[in-house]
């Protein structure tokens, strides 16, 4: 396993680079850059604006800013983001919390959620239980995050019961310890329903589907035919088998935690990095977008390295070899 996890770390070094090379070149293939804005505005000199590019070598080809990027890069040097007239590592940090808060508490309550009510689906197939939680994932799926979002910001404002946006109230910084994180719970309400809803509903659907196909197998009616409780059968003997494609889906969404939550946290007004990518890309800030694709980059490739671990853990029958 160990071999396995270095071959992989080592494949992944030559899949970040093209993949940086490919979104540097994508991001120059837009007309102008951040400084022609500038130009526009006459509070910036020609003489300013020159000794800019040339510090940051935006004045030479795309390729070689690249490598300047780069080199850099290996002295975990981020850049510098000119939009936000910051260094990007500030930055990013100021606001990955935020979206690492978000993401993660929206991952623990969509898995909470969602694997025991597909288990109680399969176990009830075709009975009340399961067309009804049927009916909640056909309807989690089809609703638009956007749009529920909306509707869970319409009942707010209605109701007064959960606060419109952000992440924390007005009065924040007076209030003690444990009022600060009831006060965040309550903020992270409706951006936590808005992105579990059509994960949830996915995963349940998953879930119920790789039971049933388990629950149907020989040596689960062995199981039965010796006696065993149905609680054992279930748990122990049908579950560890059906685990499987939840464990590569739980990949998949680890590398979303960056990536997945952007648009529920421009809607709901959480400051994160989702409206801070969405500013950077459309002010062409480049190392910005850069610095949040290769973070992307990054997870998408340990999360699929984490999945394929954690298959080789739970199933004896997967080896990497």
């Amino acid at each position: 396993m160990i071999n396995y996890i270095l071959r992989r770390i080592l494949v992944a070094i030559p899949l970040l680079l093209v993949m940086s090379l490919v979104t540097f070149l994508a991001i120059n293939l837009a007309p102008g850059n951040f400084f022609d804005s500038l130009k526009l505005d006459p509070q910036f000199s020609e003489e300013t604006i020159q000794h800019y590019e040339s510090l940051y070598h935006l004045d030479k080809p795309v390729i070689v800013q690249y490598f300047y990027w780069l080199k850099n890069l290996l002295k975990f040097d981020l850049g510098y983001s000119f939009f936000y007239n910051c260094s990007v590592k500030k930055i990013i940090a100021g606001r990955l919390l935020n979206t690492l808060l978000l993401s993660v508490v929206s991952l623990i309550f969509t898995w909470i959620i969602a694997i025991p009510l597909g288990i109680i689906a399969a176990v009830k197939r075709n009975r009340f239980a399961d067309r009804f939680f049927s009916l909640i994932s056909f309807v989690g799926l089809s609703i638009p995050s956007f749009f529920f979002a909306l509707l869970l910001l319409y009942f707010a404002s209605q109701t007064g019961i959960l606060p419109l946006g952000g992440m924390r109230s007005a009065n924040f910084d007076s209030l003690n310890t444990l009022e600060r994180l009831f006060d965040i719970a309550k903020h992270i309400i409706i951006p936590t329903l808005v992105i579990s809803a059509s994960a949830f509903a996915g995963l349940q659907r998953i879930m119920r589907g790789s039971l049933l196909d388990v629950l149907r197998q020989q040596y689960i009616l062995t199981a039965r035919a010796k006696g065993l409780p149905e609680n054992k059968v279930i748990y122990f003997h049908a579950l560890r088998n059906a685990i499987n494609p939840l464990i590569t889906v739980f990949g998949y969404e680890f590398s979303g935690l960056l990536s997945g939550a952007a648009l529920t946290e421009i809607i709901c007004s959480w400051p994160g990095l989702g409206s801070l990518l969405l500013a950077a890309v459309r002010a062409q800030d480049i190392y910005l977008v850069m610095a949040s694709m290769m973070m992307g980059g990054i997870l998408l490739l340990a999360g699929n390295l984490v999945s394929d671990i954690l298959l080789a853990w739970a199933d004896p029958r997967i080896r990497y070899e």
